[in-house]
């Protein structure tokens, strides 16, 4: 999955291999091969720096290991580090004590959020819960029709309500509600709401989801409310700036990464995680519908070194 960061760092740790103990000066070859190895896979300047000036601190204050090379300690300093930047455990959605828990799926246009709708949903369905589907993008009849598609696929419920008149704002909140209730009739557990795809400089959308959020919390009672941030990992640095936009608009709780099945580089998940704190949740590898998992942070980490 992230063959090309994995085959950089190696790169990185090559010239250590033979050496007999560790010196500033080995260690500073292998944090400038680890600074490009980060940079070529789309990792920020900024959290490059950060990262090899605490890598270089632990390396240089290390106690030394007699069972392990000095490449072995870089190694693992490296490993220690990664996921303590992407936390130790998996981060799960936080589900309502109310049902139904809501979900709002923000991204992009093109990002693949409503395909990762329907992905979530079949996720959730497998784990024992009840979601229920809305889209809520009134703008494009095609992502209204494209959910429903995708709705049929994984047997998943849906609720399309009717789009009359003007599409705006109004419209998008009736939708909201009026699948809230219905969720509510059906006994289903969770809701995912897939919003419409914007970009993060249209200050109308944005200002749109931002009320959605604030609409979907007060109909769940202050309940835990997640918003998703659907990110194409192949945009490299520039899903940082998305991330950090919608971040600061519509409070994302955690990011959906797309594409992450050979074409990514696989840095952006250390740049987010870094730089803005947030959560990577899931992860989607492939294109067909049960091709999500929970992003596992020792996992990930784990896949660079084999």
């Amino acid at each position: 999955m992230f063959e090309n960061l994995s085959d950089k760092l190696q790169r990185a740790f090559k010239n250590l291999r033979g050496q007999g103990t560790l010196t500033e000066e080995n260690i500073g070859e292998a944090m400038r091969e680890i600074r490009l190895a980060l940079l070529e896979a789309d990792v920020n300047v900024k959290v490059v720096k950060q990262f090899t000036e605490q890598v270089r601190a632990k390396a240089l204050g290390a106690e030394v290991m007699t069972a392990l090379s000095p490449a072995e300690q870089v190694v693992k300093i490296v490993r220690d580090e990664l996921i303590e930047i992407l936390g130790k455990d998996t981060a799960k959605l936080k589900f309502s004590s109310q049902p139904p828990s809501v979900v709002l799926m923000a991204g992009l246009q093109g990002s693949g959020k409503t395909t990762t709708s329907g992905k979530l949903a079949a996720w959730l369905k497998k784990g024992g819960h009840r979601p229920m589907l809305v889209s809520v993008d009134v703008y494009r009849p095609a992502a209204r029709q494209q959910l429903k598609i995708v709705a049929d696929a994984i047997q998943a419920k849906l609720y399309e309500g009717k789009v009359e008149g003007e599409a705006n704002t109004a419209t998008v909140e009736r939708l909201a509600k009026e699948a809230r209730k219905e969720a509510v009739i059906n006994g289903c557990d969770v809701l995912i709401v897939d919003t419409a795809g914007r970009l993060h400089n249209k200050a109308n959308l944005m200002a749109e989801l931002e009320k959605m959020k604030r609409v979907a919390a007060r109909e769940v009672e202050g309940a835990p409310h997640e918003t998703l941030l659907v990110v194409d990992a192949v945009t490299g640095q520039n899903g940082l700036e998305q991330a950090r936009q919608f971040l600061k608009i519509a409070g994302v709780t955690g990011i959906v990464l797309t594409k992450l099945d050979g074409t990514a580089k696989g840095g952006i998940a250390v740049a987010i995680a870094k730089e803005l704190g947030l959560p990577i949740r899931y992860a989607g590898i492939g294109e067909k519908l049960d091709d999500l998992v929970v992003f596992d942070p020792e996992q990930y980490v784990n896949s660079l070194f084999n």
